[in-house]
């Protein structure tokens, strides 16, 4: 059994893979994969993951086998949810990003034991991650956080370093959200671990939403072209229609947090590329890019 975690981070992917697995239901049945989120097992595993209790997996696994066998014979399973990393009030804590995280992963490694599993996760820039978390906390824990965290040393390094401590042999697939809508379709055959040729059906529907109906059209002729996935000049040619026709009021948002201006998110956006190229570069983690 393969067990492929797909973890966020929050303010990522916002069910986008999960729906392109519900549009591919059949393709995924036809390969044994299944797929899940979060509420299908919550019962199970948020006590779990909260206390990290020792001795609770074996448990776990048991019922969580019992559900999976009503799914006929599987031999991968996605599970998805950025909770399996921290839950919202823990994204920024102790002065970083989900300092939780790799005891957490190491936790659903014991419940996996005996299993391949495999992480995914997805990073966005801070400049608008860290908005995002603060403005979704009660004022008190906003306060606390902005009160006792330096914000300009949160690094998703750390991130990635505390989860390779705990979990050296997970093997780590890393990828910004900000690409997300020109490799959504790659992302989710490596996810599911279809073949990189495998047909997808609304492979570019994020993206479709994004661009205005000119742009939808332009992206239907290109898919009618029959690119190989992921091939270079078709993410190039995507890239460019994206640039050429998206939606302002798609692609910006506002950050509501008082004091967060277009300096500071230049200069977290600056530390985002050079934590980015640094991560590129990791011969230990899987770094897609369009």
């Amino acid at each position: 059994m393969q067990v492929a975690i797909h973890a966020g981070v929050a303010f990522t992917d916002e069910g986008q893979i999960f729906e392109l697995f519900k549009a591919n239901a059949d393709l995924l049945k036809k390969n044994r994969i299944t797929f899940m989120g979060f509420p299908a097992y919550r019962r199970q595993f948020r006590a779990a993951l909260k206390s990290l209790k020792a001795g609770s997996e074996e448990s776990i696994r048991e019922v969580f086998l019992q559900n999976l066998a009503n799914r006929g014979p599987v031999d991968r399973i996605v599970l998805s949810t950025p909770q399996f990393i921290g839950e919202l009030p823990t994204a920024i804590m102790d002065g970083q990003f989900y300092p939780n995280a790799g005891r957490r992963i190491a936790y659903l490694g014991d419940v996996f034991e005996g299993m391949k599993v495999e992480l995914f996760v997805a990073l966005r820039n801070p400049g608008s991650f860290i908005p995002h978390v603060l403005m979704s906390l009660p004022d008190t824990d906003r306060r606390r956080i902005l009160e006792e965290t330096d914000l300009s040393s949160l690094s998703w390094l750390a991130l990635i370093d505390n989860i390779r401590n705990f979990v050296p042999d997970v093997n780590i697939t890393l990828w910004n959200d900000e690409s997300s809508p020109l490799i959504q379709g790659y992302l989710a055959r490596v996810i599911a671990g279809l073949p990189e040729d495998a047909a997808l059906n609304q492979e570019y529907s994020l993206l479709s939403s994004l661009v205005s109906e000119t742009g939808q059209q332009e992206i239907q002729t290109l898919m009618e072209t029959k690119y190989a996935p992921n091939s270079s000049k078709l993410l190039a040619d995507l890239g460019d229609i994206f640039e050429k026709y998206s939606l302002p009021e798609a692609v910006e948002e506002e950050l509501d947090l008082p004091g967060w201006n277009h300096e500071l998110i230049e200069a977290f956006t600056e530390l985002y590329e050079q934590d980015l190229a640094i991560l590129r570069k990791m011969p230990e983690i899987r770094f897609i890019a369009p």
